[in-house]
């Protein structure tokens, strides 16, 4: 397909890029409920196993957008941004390894969630996709990085990979750590992930609460995560923490 083909589609699912998380929880929930299982093996350790790994991997794309989220440049495209904006080419940081990292990191956490449906097929699935959807998502922001900052994207596009992550060439980041900017961009996401994982461990139990464990640990972790995340949504509703980060 040509360039010009994959920025207009991208453009396009740009604008719609923030409802892609709600369909991955909801069709592996809805999966988890129809297969009534929490993996693909036939033994508890090996369902468990795909489980920590389901979670490790939805967790690695969090963390890797965590920290791009903290230390990138104001003034950059957020989930409610419905065109591309740029006070700035960031290439520190994250951004030195791969030039693309909050969809590196979102491709992850789709990867991950998908695997909570205890389907590998779905979660093979819902990986190519995220893959596609993303690298036309990446194509039109980069077509007007491009334009907004010539020279410097050429240079930084010669040696930093477009979606798959150099193992060397780390460079420091420009800005230091803003846990405000992270909380305000993340706080969701975060949140999702725990939500992801409880609703298709209920969901894989036939939403039957006399089939929840005894201790479940993962609906109070989540329970706490929902609460820091309410206190958060009232400090940007109620105060003037996060006023002025985009």
């Amino acid at each position: 397909m040509h360039l010009q083909e994959l920025a207009k589609a991208g453009e396009f699912l740009f604008k719609i890029r923030g409802k892609y998380l709600n369909y991955v929880i909801i069709t592996s929930a809805l999966i988890a409920y129809l297969r009534q299982d929490s993996g693909p093996f036939n033994s508890v350790d090996g369902d468990r196993a795909w489980f920590w790994a389901a979670f490790a991997v939805a967790s690695a794309g969090a963390l890797f957008r965590i920290v791009t989220s903290g230390h990138a440049a104001l003034g950059t495209s957020g989930v409610t941004k419905k065109t591309a904006v740029a006070a700035e080419l960031n290439t520190t940081g994250p951004y030195s390894l791969v030039r693309n990292p909050l969809y590196v990191g979102r491709i992850l956490n789709f990867t991950g969630i998908a695997m909570l449906s205890g389907s590998w097929e779905f979660a093979m699935f819902i990986m190519f996709v995220s893959i596609l959807v993303y690298e036309r998502i990446s194509v039109y922001e980069e077509a007007f990085l491009l334009k907004e900052f010539p020279e410097d994207h050429e240079k930084w596009a010669k040696d930093v990979p477009f979606l798959l992550p150099r193992l060397r060439g780390w460079v420091k980041p420009k800005y230091p750590f803003w846990i405000r900017r992270c909380i305000k961009r993340e706080d969701k996401k975060v949140v999702s992930l725990f939500f992801a994982v409880v609703l298709c461990d209920f969901a894989s139990r036939g939403f039957d609460i006399n089939k929840l464990p005894e201790f479940p640990i993962w609906y109070y972790t989540w329970a706490f995560v929902y609460v820091l995340y309410l206190v958060s949504r009232s400090l940007r509703k109620f105060t003037k923490t996060f006023d002025g980060i985009s």
